[in-house]
């Protein structure tokens, strides 16, 4: 694509230009001096870089002058310089809580639809939680919410709080949903059929969730509409994995969780 003769020569040579050198800062997309691999920087220490591919594949190549073209361009890829001195964020954004010991476990809970929000939550709020002494637990869909909210006994100091998927205006959640009374109870949900939508498509590097046919299993649709030869569970921790903070999901999954902490965690206030 650039060219064979990239590092053809004496580049050191005077007159020939000087080789910039660019931090591998996380994310960014380069190719070896060969042309035989292409990826985003995952990793990065003082004598290696790693490379992920589209496909997920990974390949470690070492930190050597003018070893990789970005843009066409050679290069020196360099250690990233140490982030600045300051408050460290949790992925959740919070300042985190230096030697954490997590709280006894609060009675109010956090229910969430399946394994997956489950993972996805702990990922980007586990800190959050830990400080917090609140329990995350998944359920295997919510058809049977009521029957679940009435074996929880939710009361003052005992507050629960409910993650949907697809809770928009005429789905069957929002019917459900709208059989919770409780005052000690709050149903919150994002608009995504799926949590996997909830992971912005750029983390990816896909333009868009595809749309899946009536009829066709969500999960499924989008694998073979993506082109990823893997079954489910490997392709959500090839999502999963994509996520390193808050800022790779989506506001409308953001909003709900944090919402729904905040509930749980005012039990003790006006209990």
């Amino acid at each position: 694509m650039y060219g064979r003769d990239v590092l053809a020569g004496d580049w050191r040579r005077p007159g020939r230009g000087t080789i910039p050198e660019v931090p591998a800062e996380h994310g960014l997309v380069v190719e070896d001096a060969d042309g035989r691999f292409c990826g985003a920087v995952v990793a990065c220490d003082k004598e290696a870089v790693t490379l992920e591919d589209r496909f997920g594949r990974q390949r470690v190549f070492p930190l050597e002058p003018a070893a990789f073209l970005l843009e066409g361009r050679a290069v020196t890829l360099v250690r990233p310089a140490a982030a600045p001195a300051g408050p460290r964020r949790s992925a959740s954004g919070s300042i985190a809580v230096e030697g954490l010991r997590a709280r006894v476990a609060r009675e109010s809970r956090i229910y969430v639809e399946g394994v997956h929000d489950a993972a996805l939550v702990e990922k980007v709020w586990g800190h959050d939680l830990r400080v917090e002494g609140v329990v995350v637990e998944y359920l295997e869909g919510v058809d049977d919410l009521p029957a679940i909210v009435a074996e929880f006994g939710p009361g003052p100091g005992r507050r629960l709080g409910v993650l949907v998927d697809h809770l928009v205006d005429g789905s069957k959640e929002s019917r459900i949903a709208a059989q919770i009374s409780s005052p000690h109870v709050l149903v919150a949900g994002h608009p995504f059929v799926d949590v996997w939508q909830a992971v912005k498509p750029a983390v990816l590097g896909i333009p868009a969730w595809p749309s899946v046919p009536r009829g066709v299993p969500w999960k499924e649709g989008v694998i073979a509409a993506l082109g990823w030869d893997l079954a489910p569970g490997d392709a959500w921790r090839r999502i999963l994995g994509a996520v390193t903070t808050y800022a790779d999901l989506e506001p409308e999954l953001l909003g709900r969780v944090e919402e729904l902490i905040d509930f749980v965690t005012a039990a003790d206030e006006t209990g």
